[in-house]
């Protein structure tokens, strides 16, 4: 059995669960998120009101989707209770961000401001110009948005310039010694 995939998802007060065979959609005080778990893995309430995610048989694939799938319904379960939050910064010479309406403008030592537009369920706060958050519910996308701009200027490892997480440690380079 698997370790995580056998452990039941508690269901806070407030939280609605509505599971119809493989989908199972949770609506909390933030929001509504679904999800569609893979064929063979099924979804079903205790006695405690917890969801159970089950498994057919000890197959290598089946025992692979079980442990995701419950850690996914785990996710929509903290999603719509407390939410996401990824807190990025940045750093370099001129380098900067500001909020233009709900989108972001980075300022990254191209010839061009680059705009990147929040998509639905996703929200930009910018605490100073090198440090922004990204806040939503869906884990899934407010880890994908934060990749994609961290993207747009990774961290260089001679002079550590660029965006990146909060605490994120880059390893840095020697440079080349001159004559």
């Amino acid at each position: 059995m698997s370790r995580i995939g056998k452990q039941p998802v508690p269901i806070p007060s407030g939280v609605d669960v509505t599971i119809d065979g493989q989908n199972v959609s949770v609506k909390g005080p933030k929001g509504t998120l679904e999800l569609t778990v893979a064929e063979p893995i099924t979804l079903a309430r205790n006695e405690d009101g917890a969801i159970v995610v089950n498994r057919p048989n000890d197959e290598r694939l089946n025992r692979s989707l079980h442990g995701l799938s419950r850690t996914l319904v785990s996710n929509l379960v903290t999603g719509v209770t407390e939410g996401y939050t990824t807190k990025m910064e940045i750093f370099g010479v001129g380098y900067r961000v500001q909020l233009k309406g709900s989108n972001l403008e980075f300022a990254l030592g191209y010839s061009h401001p680059v705009l990147i537009e929040a998509p639905d369920g996703i929200t930009f706060a910018v605490q100073s110009p090198t440090k922004f958050t990204i806040t939503g519910i869906d884990k899934q996308k407010v880890g994908q948005i934060s990749a994609n701009i961290r993207r747009l200027r990774r961290p260089d490892p001679y002079k550590g310039k660029g965006v990146r997480y909060e605490g994120e440690q880059i390893r840095r380079k020697v440079g080349k010694t001159g004559k």
